[in-house]
């Protein structure tokens, strides 16, 4: 287990090639000082039993996230740039340069397992609020019911409501090709017919193969899939085509499972099999009833959990990924809820007031939103609480204060502004654009990553900013200056 460094390990005291300390500005420097190591350990030794085998230091799996994250980096390449840079080498806690690899590449898979999405949560609680995590592990990653509460009754007198809550959701789309009905199919008629060649492989010679006419089958996906402006009705003959294909091919299966001495599936056969039925029974359904809309929507066979976001841009009206809400408050992002379903962001809102509540002691003095989050039930628990929420109010609109509204609803829309530009970054910079991870965990982890990394920029930011205005403060005062100028003298 990772045991805490003592005082002698220092970025002085890190034993490097040049046999000399590091250089302790150095923006990993800076940034290992703003993790909370001890929580993570204490988070991370949860996976494991207490008599278990030693395992990979904590600091080590969620440092060497972090550096992914904040690099952009594949498994192999974020372990490349661990081994040669010296200073990633101490933001994951070795004491000193070493040129072997601390860790195989494909423990960062492990790595990702290990830390799920809701740790992540309480170790950013943890670092931007030290001291103060005070909400329960069982119910603060749980998504607020639909028109549900919880009971936040204070005993004791709260202080005025200060500060902005600006919330929004988004789509962080998955990397995967732009389904098709057509394409789907297809590719299930493919995998159907190597999952068949497995299984009959030992019968080879003693049972006749099933016969899967995929020749057929591929020139007649060919002959849609390569044609510049295909009709509706070429499209429709193309996949009830394939549509027979799949179900001739699921039925040689279940054959085949009966022989005796047939192959047996591996697990990543049986998953992908399962993932086919219900591909099938979903394609077949909509294609009898002639609709394209359907209950949990398959729309990849290697991520089945992956749902179409219609999020109705101008760009991309549907995105392929999970929906994540987040909050923002004087720069810092909070996710509320990571979910592969479409949902109504609104309902968010109120937990998202409760948990301000927790972190500041106070409510929040105005809700920055959009129209979605202006719902009754919100216009009147914020109404209850002294909160005001950004938008203009339901019903008939007073003339008297319409130029007063305009004014507030364009300073609201500036300082909206702030959560637009934090999910630009992230996709722009944190891989938020695209998750390249293939499971549902291992995904929501990276996603939570991409906003716990940000978070940690934001500070080091904070922390310059403020040591910046200090210094300007000492160097205008004039007895300040006088004695730098002496000292300068002297030493002239």
């Amino acid at each position: 287990m990772y045991r805490k460094p003592d005082d002698q390990h220092t970025v002085y005291t890190f034993l490097s090639p040049l046999g000399r300390g590091l250089n302790p500005k150095n923006r990993w420097v800076k940034l290992a000082d703003q993790i909370p190591w001890d929580y993570v350990e204490q988070e991370y030794a949860k996976n494991f039993k207490p008599d278990g085998a030693p395992a990979i230091p904590a600091r080590t799996a969620f440092g060497s996230l972090v550096i992914q994250t904040r690099m952009g980096t594949s498994d192999a390449e974020t372990r490349q740039l661990i081994t040669e840079n010296l200073y990633l080498q101490y933001f994951i806690g070795l004491t000193e340069f070493q040129m072997e690899p601390p860790f195989d590449t494909s423990m960062m898979h492990h790595f990702r397992k290990r830390i799920p999405a809701d740790m992540i949560r309480r170790i950013n609680e943890e670092t931007l609020h030290p001291g103060t995590h005070t909400r329960k592990d069982n119910d603060q990653d749980d998504p607020p019911a639909a028109g549900g509460t919880t009971d936040d009754t204070q005993t004791t007198e709260l202080p005025a409501n200060k500060g902005n809550l600006i919330m929004d959701a988004t789509c962080t789309p998955a990397n995967i090709k732009y389904p098709t009905d057509l394409s789907l199919l297809n590719e299930a008629r493919v995998k159907l017919d190597k999952i068949i060649d497995h299984q009959h492989q030992p019968l080879r010679g003693i049972v006749d193969r099933p016969r899967t006419y995929r020749n057929i089958g591929k020139k007649q996906y060919l002959d849609v899939a390569k044609a510049k402006q295909p009709g509706k009705k070429k499209r429709r003959r193309g996949i009830r085509q394939q549509l027979e294909h799949v179900n001739r091919n699921l039925k040689a299966v279940d054959a085949l499972l009966l022989q005796p001495g047939s192959a047996p599936l591996t697990d990543k056969q049986i998953a992908m099999l399962e993932t086919i039925r219900i591909l099938y029974q979903q394609q077949d359904t909509m294609f009898k009833e002639g609709t394209h809309r359907i209950e949990n929507r398959i729309v990849s066979l290697h991520q089945p959990h992956v749902r179409p976001i219609v999020r109705g841009k101008v760009k991309q009206p549907t995105e392929f990924g999970a929906k994540v809400s987040i909050s923002l408050v004087n720069g810092y992002a909070y996710t509320e809820r990571i979910s592969w379903d479409n949902f109504n962001e609104s309902t968010d809102l109120i937990l998202a007031v409760q948990r301000y509540l927790q972190r500041h002691g106070c409510y929040p003095e105005a809700v920055i939103a959009d129209k979605i989050y202006r719902n009754r039930k919100n216009i009147a628990y914020c109404k209850e609480k002294g909160i005001r929420i950004s938008g203009p109010a339901l019903g008939r609109k007073n003339k008297a204060l319409a130029k007063v509204q305009r004014a507030q609803e364009r300073l609201d829309e500036a300082i909206r502004n702030a959560v637009e530009g934090t999910f630009g970054v992230g996709k722009r910079c944190y891989g938020l654009d695209r998750i390249m991870t293939k499971l549902k965990e291992t995904s929501e982890t990276m996603i939570e990553m991409g906003f716990y990394t940000m978070n940690l920029e934001k500070k080091l930011r904070v922390l310059l900013t403020l040591f910046t205005k200090q210094l300007c403060f000492w160097l205008k005062r004039p007895l300040y200056r006088l004695g730098l100028l002496k000292e300068c003298y002297m030493a002239a």
